[in-house]
């Protein structure tokens, strides 16, 4: 039988199926990398000591600190009393039941998506997941990875299993060649799909992104577009492994080393792709060629348009439907907007280029592209949140972070930051950010603040404009 990269995985994990009906009863997991941070682990460990038990398999489960760090002093004391509480519960925790933690005075700290990959926890064919949504992110080396809740993450670590229906194939073929390969991004393609199929458009899936743009793209543009896979509805992203992901793997810390990589990178090469005549029960092509820069006007990632259109009126995003048109009448409201004003006539309070959709060091090199030699708009504060320390230390010593102060950003420690509000990196209310993150819900940012994703360039071009952009005007 003819199966898909993702039947490949789920089949080489499953423990035990409930009947021979697999599709509509769930199936036990078994899960190679538990990946915890200090927001959905405190309970999961307490419901273990509750019940007297273990972590199945420390050595599988890794521990970071990234939601509620800060990303300035951290020589100073945390300001808020629970951000305080769940980072002390980690450190006891992790002390406590074996595993691994990368705190803050670590060198190898950062947003929990950004090290997986960095320290080469994340490969092929594997399992992983975490208690976090955008765990997608790690699909981009050919890994089956998805987000779970609490009650999954205690159950993950007593069994290192987990409970689990089985989606359903989706392919989204990624064709066409950039007209210019300097201001159209991973950031600008994901976007656009989520544009065009809708935040709903995934459910109950696992996408498999193939096309020939993808076998251009590195390691850090597949991750991209990997990270918001959830944002469609996805249970999570997948891209068959190449030569660039063997690549950017070798010599990684986690990694397998010599013979067992070799012998490793023989069977991801043969094995870990769709057959030839895969079933897909979903299929999307978007052909990329004369795409524009991509930014979203509202509070839905779907809320999409060309840098060079205007805000939309809500007949025209809704197309007929009554829900999606109340959801652009709010949206247009909660984000002080009026439909035909030009996008690139809305000035912007804040930039935040960071996050685990784009922190990696490709984001921020092509970020400085822009910057380079430019000032940041008086109007505007700016800053750079690295995705690991990692990521900073390199950017370092290319010199990046004199890049970026010397425009006029502020240069930040490692962390998720301003993407979610949950640290001291947030909006006021009223202030519009362009944001390299991936979600621009109602207050995401901060209450009452008003979230435009975009790319790092397009963010870096609003910045030095003071507005938002068409960034090939700059290049």
């Amino acid at each position: 039988m003819q199966r898909t990269l993702f039947d490949k995985i789920w089949d080489d994990h499953v423990v035990y199926h409930v009947s021979n009906q697999a599709e509509e009863q769930p199936a036990l997991l078994y899960i190679d990398r538990h990946l915890v941070h200090e927001v959905t682990s405190p309970q999961a460990f307490e419901g273990l000591r509750i019940n007297d038990r273990i972590v199945r398999r420390p050595n599988l489960t890794f521990a970071t600190m990234d939601h509620n760090v800060p990303t300035s002093d951290r020589s100073l004391p945390l300001v808020d009393n629970t951000s305080a509480m769940q980072i002390q519960a980690l450190i006891q925790n992790c002390k406590e039941f074996g595993i691994k933690l990368y705190d803050m005075a670590d060198p190898n700290q950062g947003i929990v998506h950004v090290i997986g990959p960095e320290l080469g926890l994340t490969l092929p064919g594997t399992t992983i997941v975490c208690g976090d949504s955008h765990t997608s992110t790690h699909g981009a080396f050919g890994a089956l990875a998805f987000g779970i809740g609490t009650s999954e993450v205690e159950h993950v670590l007593a069994t290192q299993c987990l409970w689990m229906y089985r989606p359903k194939n989706f392919e989204i073929n990624i064709t066409g060649r950039f007209k210019n390969v300097h201001s159209l991004t991973a950031k600008d393609i994901i976007l656009n799909i989520i544009r065009k199929i809708g935040t709903a458009g995934g459910v109950g899936t696992v996408i498999e992104y193939r096309g020939e743009v993808l076998s251009r793209f590195s390691m850090a543009e597949r991750l991209t577009i990997c990270n918001m896979s959830i944002e469609c509805g996805a249970r999570a992203g997948l891209i068959a492994p190449d030569n660039t992901t063997l690549d950017y793997i070798r010599g990684r810390y986690f990694a397998p080393k010599h013979g067992e990589l070799d012998n490793l990178i023989d069977t991801w090469r043969n094995y870990l792709r769709s057959d030839n005549n895969a079933k897909f029960e979903r299929s999307f092509s978007i052909n990329v060629a004369n795409l524009a820069p991509q930014i979203t006007w509202g509070t839905s990632p779907s809320m999409v348009i060309d840098i060079t259109d205007n805000v939309p009126h809500p007949d025209e995003f809704s197309k007929g439907n009554e829900s999606l048109k109340k959801a652009a009448v709010r949206a247009l409201d909660y984000m002080d907007l009026k439909p035909g004003d030009p996008i690139t006539d809305i000035t912007v309070d804040r930039v935040f280029i960071g996050s685990c959709t784009n922190s990696r060091l490709e984001d921020l090199l092509e970020a400085s592209i822009v910057i380079n030699g430019r000032t940041v708009a008086p109007n505007v504060r700016a800053m750079v949140v690295p995705g690991s320390q990692m990521v900073k230390a390199q950017a370092e010593q290319i010199g990046l972070d004199k890049i970026f102060k010397n425009a006029g950003f502020e240069w930040r420690e490692s962390g998720c930051s301003m993407c979610l509000g949950m640290n001291p990196d947030v909006l006021s209310p009223g202030e519009r950010c362009a944001s390299t993150s991936n979600r621009n819900f109602e207050g995401r940012q901060g209450v009452g603040g008003r979230t435009h994703l975009m790319s790092p360039i397009m963010a870096a071009a609003a910045a030095i404009k003071g507005k938002f952009t068409d960034v090939r005007e700059m290049l």
